[in-house]
């Protein structure tokens, strides 16, 4: 069987169903780096970020026939796990205060922006590489390296105008794909 061809809602089906090593291998493959990104950084460590990320695929794994997707995406419903479990081994790591709490709110961004902003990062850059490499060029060197229209130009050995075409053709491809999923811009 192909799994690489299979959907993620149609791989967590087969770990679900038939307890399916090799779809659950497949949906890990896609998405371990990202979930380990997502968790560290609500854990703010490393290590312990592979510790949790180990353990919200475990939860993956052993929770695969609760999925339903008319609630959502598979991968949606893997980072919630995720998410989950970050904050879960945050919260229980956070060392018991001591003396009088302080006077104004802490101004660092609570776990769950910092999950929603890294989930939301995850689906626009992979949105970017799902797109042709030329238009893919385009938009990395601008909204990822802060490049002018111009300066892409340059850097691309490009003329103005094509570069505006083709960032004008990115931008609407990059709108239809995530025009059906919610980002939240913050």
């Amino acid at each position: 069987m192909q799994y690489d061809g299979l959907s993620d809602e149609q791989l967590l089906q087969r770990v679900a169903d038939h307890r399916d090593g090799d779809a659950f291998t497949e949906l890990y493959a896609r998405y371990a780096r990202a979930i380990y990104s997502l968790v560290s950084r609500v854990v703010r460590d490393r290590d312990a970020g592979e510790d949790v990320a180990q353990d919200a695929f475990t939860a993956v794994w052993r929770a695969a026939r609760s999925y339903r997707p008319e609630r959502g995406s598979a991968v949606a419903w893997m980072f919630t796990i995720a998410r989950n479990a970050a904050v879960d081994s945050a919260r229980a790591r956070r060392p018991l205060p001591i003396g009088e709490p302080p006077e104004s709110p802490d101004p660092a961004p609570q776990p769950d922006a910092e999950v929603s902003q890294a989930f939301d990062a995850f689906r626009v850059h992979t949105a970017v590489d799902a797109l042709p490499a030329k238009e893919r060029d385009v938009i990395a060197l601008a909204y990822f390296e802060g490049l002018s229209q111009s300066e892409v130009a340059d850097r691309l050995e490009l003329p103005l105008g094509t570069v505006k075409t083709r960032t004008r053709a990115a931008l609407a491809r990059l709108a239809e794909r995530l025009g059906h999923e919610q980002v939240v811009h913050g």
